[in-house]
């Protein structure tokens, strides 16, 4: 999809820059998608503690107690 935005020239240049991404598009792309899993993220935070799921991770992984 073809979009015309306003964005600053030198956040892009700076976003480029930190990423080391060569092109504005994929800038823009790598920064929308970034956005999006920090908000899925931060929606999961607010059933820590609220979950008990009771998962032996070490069974799961295969691994032994040593103990």
């Amino acid at each position: 999809m073809r979009t015309t935005l306003d964005i600053p020239e030198d956040l892009i240049d700076e976003a480029m820059k930190a990423t080391r991404i060569n092109t504005k598009t994929k800038v823009i792309i790598t920064a929308l998608e970034d956005l999006i899993r920090k908000s899925k993220i931060s929606g999961l935070k607010e059933f820590k503690g609220k979950i008990n799921l009771d998962i032996d991770m070490n069974a799961i992984r295969g691994r032994q107690c040593r103990y």
